[in-house]
C-alpha cells in the first residue's frame, strides 16, 4: 500500500471532497489512502460530543450507527480521491449489507476505520469497511455509496 500521513491540509483537502459539513465528520486523521482502493482513518470520541448526553445518560456509548456513518465518510474519501476517475457529485451512502456490530467506543478511546473498495461501476462505489477499538473489532459491513457522474 502506498502510505501517506495525511494531516493538517492535506486531511481538510481530502475531507472536503465529502458533502458533510465538519459537525458530522467522523474521521479525524488519516494514517494511509491508497486513492481509488483502499483507507485507514482514526476518530477520537470526544467527551462533549453532543450526541453522547443522550445515548446513553450515565454510561456513554458511540452509536454504532455513526461506525458505519465513519466507515461510509472513509469509503467517500477513498472513491473521491481516485485520480483515474472523476468524483461523482451529490456522493452519499445508499445501500448496506451484512452489517456487524460486536462493540462500540467510549470518550477517549480512538476509532480506527479501514475500508477497501471492492467495486466501482459507474456512479456506484462497493467497498468493505471494518472499525476496530485497541485491536478489537467492532463493526463490519459492505456498503455501496452512490452519486452523479460530474
Amino acid at each position: 500500500m502506498d502510505h501517506q500521513d495525511l494531516t493538517g491540509s492535506k486531511l481538510s483537502a481530502a475531507l472536503q471532497l465529502l458533502p458533510h459539513g465538519p459537525q458530522f465528520r467522523f474521521i479525524d486523521r488519516l494514517s494511509d489512502l491508497e486513492p481509488g482502493r483502499s483507507g485507514i482513518g482514526e476518530y477520537t470520541v470526544r467527551d462533549d460530543d453532543p450526541y453522547l448526553r443522550g445515548h446513553f445518560p450515565g454510561e456513554p456509548l458511540f452509536p454504532g450507527v455513526l461506525l458505519v456513518e465513519a466507515a461510509a465518510q472513509l469509503a467517500g474519501v477513498v472513491a473521491q480521491s481516485d485520480p483515474h476517475v472523476p468524483p461523482l457529485k451529490n456522493l452519499k451512502l445508499t445501500a448496506l449489507r451484512a452489517v456487524k456490530l460486536f462493540g462500540t467506543a467510549r470518550p477517549g478511546e480512538i476509532i480506527r476505520v479501514e475500508v477497501r473498495e471492492l467495486r466501482r461501476f459507474e456512479n456506484l462505489v462497493h467497498a468493505h469497511a471494518t472499525a476496530s477499538i485497541n485491536g478489537k473489532l467492532v463493526m463490519q459491513a459492505e456498503l455501496t455509496l452512490s452519486g452523479e457522474p460530474s
